[in-house]
């Protein structure tokens, strides 16, 4: 049997899960849940308002830095 967990942990972690640049896979294990279960919950609360709009905005900002900052520094090594 599963442990129960409250609506507002399951946003939390969707939130996390979208905004924080971590994988899904370390969110779930920061957590303590299953990946598959941290899958689920992100699904089923993606369009609803757990994210501001703000939020997903600096997300993908954030996104698009480290993606930025991972090839300036693969040019560097070269």
């Amino acid at each position: 049997m599963g442990t129960g967990r409250t609506d507002e942990f399951r946003k939390d972690a969707v939130r996390i899960a979208l905004t924080s640049g971590l994988t899904r896979r370390q969110v779930a294990d920061d957590l303590g849940v299953g990946l598959s279960t941290l899958n689920k919950w992100v699904t089923a609360h993606r369009d609803t308002d757990v994210v501001s709009l703000e939020d997903r905005e600096l997300a993908r900002d954030n996104e698009q830095l480290r993606r930025e900052n991972r090839i300036l520094k693969e040019e560097r090594h070269i």
